[in-house]
């Protein structure tokens, strides 16, 4: 036999019954039942239930171990009789009479329980990470990613796909978020860059001729958490192709995301095709450029109506208007607690009315508005008996923001929000530029690598604010995995694109010499994309953080409270770097989050 096991914890089934087994295992739980002990012995593929009779050997050895001491267990396969099944576990019809303990690791007293959620903070969790990560919802989280990434290896590589790997020591990149720099002992003062992303690589790659290019790609930026993002590191699945249109990059994209979430979305529905929608439509309809289209309700621009209406609340903003159908039995409080909702979303408050049996508007605003108000909002909105309005008036992106979480938490309350399912849309057609609200400059909104909608031409004939990018994002139940684009790979192009967001001709040759370079030496039309691994897993997980994804995270303070990291270097290490440590309080540098 096998000096720890001839079977794991999650094989052995009814058939196996009078079967002399070793097992090795965590010790999962322990209940005491007159004497007569019961064991859950847990490994990586299951738990499996072990008996030990008082008085035997094995009895009294088990008795005094701690919850997740690791021990080898002799015995036979005995049969739990058919009011003792657990149908919870696949092992669930038999368990083990142990005949002989051997403990293989001692455990100490854990700091949480492991069987069960004890309300742990995040903090103890991942300065034990190792504890954390035995759970079951954590174990499987972790599977599931392997899983997904094995998945869409595979997938990429039916379609075409060739894997390739980049760069990790490269140089700093302007791309929105702060580098991770790492110091150089060979050359002094100056510094590699952990890559924020492959991005210039992977053009680099389509101007060599590879033509279809992927990576589960590991990506560096010193960024704020959020529940969608962890700081430091993640991984996405870096894409690149060349002599493509943006259709041609959302066709496999959209297939391997369509297998990829019906295969391990436990039977979620993904809908299919996934919609074209534009920048500003989105906006407008759903107040974000991340639509959940879970949520069946959206939002109208009714800003004509109230253009010379004697309500002074609304005159000369933009009012955007959500009408919710099917209301008419909901109460008060309804209305009420949407209201305090938009107030923690930033509003002053929520006005609505609501349309009665007889076509009347009641509701707090409704005395103020007039039957031509009336008439034009019933037609702007084909109001019906039963639906209730709610309204969010001030500046364009203000109101966006408030109404846009509105929509979402309305649909959820009065019942139009779909559960159980995955529902995708391609965001396009993002402004190429945009101006600062402070200076007034322009400046690139998005993605300055992309091409803009009409080439040179468009950049020498039209207003910039007019300019639309071939830029694009995916996004899944209001998270967005990733944004893309039809890369710029004309040297005019480029120079003339960053020349409007204020960049002269020897800044850009400065910072992107390489790339420059190489399109002057003949590069295809090409374009990609990148969504998120964390981002997929987290969804498929159903998990509302992204670090419940991710086996070894940082906390939200960028720190590893496991390994200790960041931690002090010594000063023979700083003289071999060429570094000295100046003390005192930071000064905070401002800077662009990645968009």
């Amino acid at each position: 036999m096998h000096r720890y096991r001839s079977h794991n914890c999650g094989e052995l089934r009814a058939a196996d019954v009078d079967t002399d087994v070793r097992l090795s295992g965590w010790l999962h739980n322990r209940r005491d039942l007159g004497g007569i002990l019961f064991i859950d012995l847990r490994d990586h593929h299951g738990i499996t239930q072990l008996v030990a009779r008082p008085g035997t050997p094995a009895a009294e050895a088990l008795d005094k171990l701690t919850k997740e001491t690791v021990v080898r267990v002799d015995g036979k396969v005995v049969s739990r009789g058919a009011e003792n099944v657990n149908p919870e576990l696949p092992t669930g019809e038999v368990e083990i009479e142990v005949t002989e303990v051997e403990i293989l690791g001692a455990a100490e007293q854990i700091p949480f329980t492991i069987n069960a959620d004890d309300g742990v903070n995040e903090e103890k969790r991942l300065e034990y990470r190792f504890l954390d990560l035995r759970r079951e919802r954590m174990h499987r989280n972790i599977m599931l990613r392997t899983a997904v990434i094995s998945a869409i290896r595979h997938k990429m590589v039916a379609l075409g796909f060739n894997e390739m790997a980049t760069p990790i020591l490269s140089a700093t990149s302007p791309e929105g978020a702060r580098d991770f720099l790492v110091p150089s002992r060979l050359h002094a003062g100056k510094f590699y860059a952990l890559p924020q992303a492959p991005q210039q690589f992977k053009q680099l790659l389509m101007i060599a001729g590879f033509d279809r290019y992927f990576q589960i790609a590991p990506c560096f930026r010193d960024e704020d958490a959020r529940a969608d993002r962890s700081p430091g590191e993640f991984y996405q699945l870096d894409v690149e192709m060349s002599f493509v249109e943006q259709e041609d990059v959302f066709r496999p994209v959209e297939q391997l995301m369509t297998e990829l979430f019906t295969e391990f979305g436990n039977g979620r529905k993904v809908t299919s095709p996934f919609p074209r929608i534009p920048f500003r439509e989105a906006m407008l309809k759903y107040g974000s450029d991340k639509p959940d289209l879970r949520a069946e309700l959206e939002l109208v621009d009714v800003s004509e109506v109230f253009a010379g209406s004697g309500f002074k609340a609304f005159a000369g903003k933009h009012v955007r208007a959500l009408a919710v159908p099917d209301t008419a039995g909901q109460p008060r409080k309804f209305f009420d607690q949407l209201g305090d909702f938009a107030v923690q979303q930033g509003a002053k408050g929520l006005a609505w009315v609501r349309v009665g049996e007889d076509n009347a508007l009641t509701g707090p605003i409704a005395k103020f508005l007039t039957e031509d108000d009336i008439k034009s909002l019933v037609d702007a909105l084909d109001l019906k008996p039963g639906h209730a309005v709610f309204f969010g008036a001030g500046d364009f992106d203000e109101v966006s923001k408030i109404m846009g979480a509105v929509r979402v938490e309305a649909a959820k309350r009065a019942g139009h929000f779909v559960e159980d399912e995955f529902r995708f849309c391609w965001i396009v057609d993002f402004p190429m530029f945009e101006k600062n609200a402070d200076t007034g400059a322009i400046e690139f909104s998005h993605n300055p690598f992309s091409m803009p909608q009409g080439g040179l031409e468009a950049l020498e004939t039209k207003d910039p604010l007019d300019i639309l990018a071939w830029q694009y994002d995916i996004v899944c139940n209001g998270t967005e995995l990733s944004s893309g684009a039809i890369r710029n790979h004309e040297p005019e192009v480029m120079y003339k694109a960053f020349g409007i967001a204020g960049y002269d001709k020897e800044t850009v040759e400065a910072e992107f010499g390489g790339m420059l370079r190489a399109f002057k030496f003949g590069a295809p039309p090409h374009g990609g994309i990148a969504p998120g691994v964390d981002r997929i897993v987290m969804l498929l997980a159903d998990e509302p953080n992204i670090r419940e994804t991710i086996a070894f995270p940082l906390n939200g303070n960028a720190q590893d409270l496991l390994m200790g990291a960041p931690s002090d270097v010594d000063e023979a290490r700083l003289k071999e770097l060429h570094l000295s440590i100046r003390t005192g309080p930071a000064k905070p540098t401002p800077y662009k989050p990645t968009k």
